[in-house]
């Protein structure tokens, strides 16, 4: 069965979805998505569920069938090695590997993907903290919460982020937030939920809620 470059990116769409909301997923949320119109999604998930990828029911959502999970699987694995590869070997940086990384996924070939996880010595995540799934599709989660979440006086280690966005990661760059670095809650406004960081010990930033809500950290 071919399996156009199209029909892998809504796959993958909807995988992100359902893993993000934990339901079925509805075609407005399809659209939103792929920054198209609701009736452009109808016809790709006819043709979807006519591959026996989705399981499609009108007004109810949409649900990734075995095999499509297993394609959408194998997508993101290969989306995120590359972005291994681009960061590590080429030496890009986090905020310019995701669109390099959305045309090469599509390079076909297993045992090129393979060859690539054991070069990079197989990677559990990728540079913006994501699990990489292996080659038998298992994931590897860590425990990480929110930013948002954390009270005055928690301290957590940047684990990852929500937002991919090449501006926030350049925001992030430009106060010295990046995976791996320490923080400190230092204080919380009731306004605006915004949140005072002591940074690596040193610098002291007030981030927006919107910003705390997309970096994931690890409590220490």
């Amino acid at each position: 069965m071919t399996i156009t470059t199209a029909e892998e990116n809504y796959l993958k769409a909807i995988f992100k979805i359902a893993e993000k909301e934990g339901k079925a997923v509805l075609t407005n949320s399809i659209a939103g998505a792929m920054n198209t119109a609701a009736a452009s999604v109808t016809d790709m998930l006819k043709r979807l569920s006519d591959k026996q990828l989705i399981k499609y029911e009108k007004y109810r959502g949409v649900a990734l069938t075995e095999e499509g999970s297993r394609v959408a699987t194998v997508l993101i694995r290969k989306h995120r090695l590359w972005e291994v590869f681009l960061v590590d070997k080429l030496g890009f940086a986090w905020d310019e590997v995701h669109d390099l990384a959305e045309q090469l996924e599509h390079v076909q070939g297993e045992s090129l993907v393979d060859r690539l996880d054991t070069f990079l010595g197989h990677p559990r995540f990728d540079p913006h903290g994501d699990p990489i799934p292996d080659a038998e599709g298992r994931w590897v989660y860590r425990q990480q919460v929110r930013l948002s979440v954390l009270q005055p006086g928690q301290r957590g280690v940047v684990t990852g982020v929500d937002d991919h966005a090449a501006p926030f990661l350049q925001y992030l760059d430009q106060i010295g937030l990046g995976l791996g670095v320490e923080l400190l809650l230092t204080a919380r406004t009731a306004y605006d939920q915004s949140v005072q960081v002591l940074i690596g010990g040193r610098a002291e930033v007030t981030l927006s809620d919107k910003v705390a809500q997309n970096l994931f950290v690890k409590v220490s």
